[in-house]
């Protein structure tokens, strides 16, 4: 499986000859000149995660493009863009897309809390190659080969993170949701989720804008 990031919570999944985009939004760069992709998946409408203004012409570049979101991200964005709900599942060519989780994260108890789609993609092997929890800590209770795993948010605490990526105990996790960062304070964050990754979890930080091999 390919992966390239383009920052934030935008991920480029390449797996059996298909493309999904996670999550263009914002705080992620690079993204925009992306064609022939199978899929985009957005798993809240906060605008660090899906960016209204660049999405139409990302759309339109993929015509063949299967478009998901969570419900509300859906009624906002319009008909031909599919709600995914918990326990909905899709096939995208030969990968199976799957709806869990459902709620973002608690900011703080006075601010609604909105929908969150957290993504399962997997194939025939296995059915969890990759997780993408969006803005939650959703713990889906299956082996996840690749956790995206969010470093900082204003709903999170590095504490809760590192318990997060050993409750999923991946074999492999690579940061996102890293926007909110200066990049001297990276360090800081990578180093305790690497320093305190459960034993068998490979902490990786990938490239930026380029492809890697998870």
């Amino acid at each position: 499986m390919q992966l390239t990031h383009f920052g934030h919570s935008c991920l480029l999944v390449e797996h059996l000859g298909t493309r999904v985009l996670f999550d263009p939004g914002t705080f992620s760069h690079g993204f925009e000149g992306i064609t022939d992709l199978d899929a985009i998946a957005i798993t809240h409408q906060h605008p660090d995660h899906a960016d209204a203004a660049r999405l139409p012409a990302l759309v339109e570049a993929n015509p063949r493009a299967a478009l998901f979101a969570d419900p509300q991200t859906t009624d906002l964005f319009g008909d031909a863009w599919t709600a995914v709900r918990p326990g909905d599942a899709f096939d995208v060519g030969p990968l199976h897309l799957r709806g869990t989780g459902g709620r973002h994260a608690v900011i703080h108890p006075e601010l609604a809390v909105i929908d969150n789609t957290a993504f399962l993609l997997g194939d025939d092997e296995n059915p969890a190659r990759l997780l993408h929890p969006g803005d939650s800590l959703y713990i889906p209770y299956e082996k996840v080969d690749v956790l995206a795993l969010p470093a900082a948010a204003p709903w999170l605490k590095i504490s809760e993170a590192i318990d997060y990526l050993r409750a999923v105990n991946p074999r492999v996790a690579v940061p996102i949701h890293q926007g909110i960062l200066a990049n001297e304070g990276t360090g800081i964050f990578y180093g305790r989720y690497s320093e305190m990754a459960p034993d068998g979890t490979e902490f990786r930080v990938l490239p930026s804008e380029d492809s890697a091999e998870v």
